[in-house]
């Protein structure tokens, strides 16, 4: 292997190491909800809520970042998305209510950091191979989840512990992430004191916030966020009330994290085959439907099949909400506006829908009218859906359109 490929490849190892980061402090509580709800004294609607707070702030940055005249430096961010996330992940460890709630907020903030700074690297120093790279982070996101939900139960039987000990954890792999990328960081900070000051992109951001096609791909980013956090954080509980043991639930919760993860790599190749994204779409909102609704009513032994099904589902429907914020957007500066409002307020979306589920079965006393809500917003995901899947473009001729070719989908998923 050249030098050149060696240090390309180790820039990647780096992006994974953060990228495996930035889920498992939601995808771990799922498995050993029904314990912290019964030490606490929880109801559906706060043990809801214990898992839409860190899901309200993945969005806390993406709404302040294109305002900022001048943001920091990525690398500098990504270290300071570390330091927080383990404060919060020991924060939640805490043995009274306020603090695990306050160490939740605090891992959403952070996460919310790294969702922005991350793909604002890879666009920067992997033009060549974007798609790629942006698969292998996408992959390693979903990853981190799947393992987060599948060893967290089997953790704590082993050492006999409770939940804290698979939830604190999570703080050493993010804590190396951090120490690794804190020389970058450092190098990154004393190169930005020399750099020129950036432009105001004020004018650009009224052009995105103003524009029914930016509201379109925000729409689509955070119902189909909503979606996969209501798998996230109620899906194990469902089974088990159905009658799994909570370790089977925790591993069908892995498995379909990690068909998620898999299933993502399918996207640059069904894009090719398509003129626009909408078949995408389409396929991404009848997989989901019908694999809640198997995971939910069909007999508890096809439970693996219903993993699949809406692995797949959700596995396509995140990568093809990231590539919308690029291919919507007329050029690079568009592209970052766009990034920001629909992470920002994608994601505030998405944080009810856990909460609405437990509001909802709390008032209901079952899963049936919960799941059909969820059953709802999947359909409804059709609409942003079917006008931000159209080749136009936010900023330029209203006929303009863009290629589904490898710098096209790739530039757009990195800027999620």
């Amino acid at each position: 292997m050249s030098a050149a490929r060696a240090s390309r490849a180790g820039a990647v190892v780096l992006i994974v190491l953060v990228a495996l980061n930035l889920r498992p402090a939601i995808g771990a509580v799922g498995p050993v909800l029904t314990e912290i709800q019964d030490e606490f004294g929880l109801s559906g609607t706060a043990a809801g809520a214990l898992t839409t707070l860190p899901l309200a702030f993945f969005g806390f940055y993406g709404l302040l970042a294109p305002f900022l005249r001048r943001a920091p430096r990525s690398e500098t961010l990504l270290v300071a998305s570390m330091g927080l996330l383990i404060v919060g992940l020991l924060l939640r460890l805490v043995g009274a209510p306020f603090p695990l709630f306050a160490g939740s907020l605090a891992a959403g903030m952070a996460i919310s950091i790294g969702n922005i700074a991350m793909p604002a690297i890879i666009k920067r120093d992997h033009p060549e191979s974007l798609t790629t790279v942006t698969a292998i982070y996408t992959v390693a996101m979903s990853g981190g989840a799947a393992l987060a939900a599948g060893l967290a139960v089997p953790v704590e039987n082993a050492f006999d512990a409770s939940w804290r000990l698979p939830l604190g954890l999570l703080a050493i792999p993010t804590a190396v992430a951090g120490l690794i990328w804190l020389p970058r960081a450092v190098r990154a900070a004393r190169a930005a004191r020399s750099a020129p000051p950036v432009p105001s992109s004020r004018g650009v951001a009224a052009l995105v916030w103003r524009s029914g096609l930016s509201w379109a791909v925000t729409a689509f980013m955070g119902l189909q966020s909503l979606l996969a956090y209501v798998t996230l954080g109620w899906l194990a509980t469902i089974w088990q009330d159905r009658g799994m043991s909570e370790a089977g639930a925790g591993y069908a919760l892995a498995a379909t994290s990690g068909i998620q993860a898999v299933s993502s790599l399918l996207v640059p190749v069904l894009a090719r085959r398509t003129r626009d994204q909408r078949p995408l779409v389409m396929m991404i909102v009848v997989l989901t439907a019908v694999g809640f609704a198997g995971a939910t009513w069909a007999p508890i032994g096809t439970v693996w099949v219903w993993t699949v099904v809406l692995g797949v589902g959700q596995g396509i429907g995140f990568p093809t909400a990231l590539s919308f914020i690029g291919l919507r957007s007329h050029d690079t500066a568009v592209a970052a506006q766009l990034s920001g409002m629909a992470q920002g307020v994608g994601y505030v979306l998405a944080a009810t829908g856990p909460l609405a589920v437990g509001a909802l079965h709390d008032a209901t006393g079952g899963w049936t009218v919960p799941m059909l809500g969820v059953l709802g917003a999947t359909a409804l995901l059709l609409v942003p859906g079917m006008i931000a899947g159209r080749n136009r473009t936010i900023g330029g001729p209203p006929s303009a359109t863009e290629p589904a070719d490898e710098g096209s989908g790739s530039s757009a998923a990195v800027l999620n």
